[in-house]
């Protein structure tokens, strides 16, 4: 009971701004201003402008999703066939801008991405053409990449450092070469850690708005945005509620994957 008796102060926090918050989201989004349960602000999800911005949000999150894995999976597998320190090393300075606040990090990019920007004055010092991106879907998948990529690259080199060597020197003398260790072998050992790391880079890339008000400029309206402007602009929080409910879906969704391919928790970051 000592031990137990610990846990007590997070079971405080997490009650009142986890479980308390999801309450009230849950109450303002089954019910309208008057307090009468209803399912409007559900259905409100299908208006033309609130499924245009829920297809553009999918669309985005599902390509910053698959470009993060793309990045991840070979520097994972590259800081797996390092020395344990070093590796260590490589890691620590990997995960260190994710020290810096996050808003910081995206306006940075604003900064360098903009027409006037460090990197376009680099470009035409040197008298070459310069980049036109920002308020654009290609800034905004950018910034999705840049700040979500570590959340790809540590659940997969979680995984990738706990497979032995002695398990690849079987399927060797086994008779299999290169490729067939890695499509055999590695990568269905290392499906818990991908899991994983497209879980937790989906959800945050579905839901953001930050990047998309910075890098997009307010040009590309995501369903973050649209939740957002009901809290912040319109104080309608019945309907930004309604849409939160029917983009936890989406969460439940990716929570099932993860507890079906990653059962034993060997994709979590330790």
């Amino acid at each position: 009971m000592g031990k137990r008796s610990l846990a007590a102060p997070y079971i405080v926090w997490m009650a009142g701004f986890i479980v308390i918050p999801l309450l009230f989201v849950f109450y303002y989004g089954l019910t309208d201003r008057s307090g009468a349960f209803t399912l409007e602000n559900l259905a409100a999800i299908a208006s033309p402008e609130k499924v245009s911005a829920l297809l553009r949000s999918l669309k985005l999150s599902v390509l910053s999703t698959g470009i993060c894995l793309i990045l991840a999976y070979p520097l994972a597998m590259i800081l797996k066939g390092l020395h344990v320190k070093k590796g260590s090393f490589v890691v620590f300075l990997f995960i260190l801008p994710m020290w810096m606040n996050f808003l910081l990090r995206t306006m940075a990019w604003q900064t360098l991405l903009d027409r006037n920007g460090v990197i376009n004055s680099i470009l035409a010092f040197f008298r070459l053409p310069g980049i036109n991106i920002i308020n654009t879907q290609a800034a905004i998948v950018f910034g999705m990449v840049y700040n979500f990529l570590p959340f790809m690259v540590l659940p997969i080199y979680n995984v990738l450092i706990k497979i032995g060597d002695d398990t690849v020197e079987a399927a060797r003398d086994l008779g299999a070469d290169g490729i067939q260790t890695f499509f055999r072998v590695i990568f269905p050992l290392s499906m818990p850690g991908i899991v994983s790391g497209i879980t937790m880079v989906f959800v945050p890339a579905l839901t953001t708005f930050v990047i998309s008000d910075l890098l997009g400029g307010g040009m590309v309206l995501l369903i973050g945005n649209v939740i957002e402007q009901e809290f912040t602009f319109t104080a309608n929080w019945n309907l930004g509620s309604g849409l939160s409910l029917v983009l936890m879906v989406f969460i439940l969704i990716s929570m099932v994957l993860f507890a079906k391919y990653d059962r034993d928790g060997e994709g979590a970051v330790v």
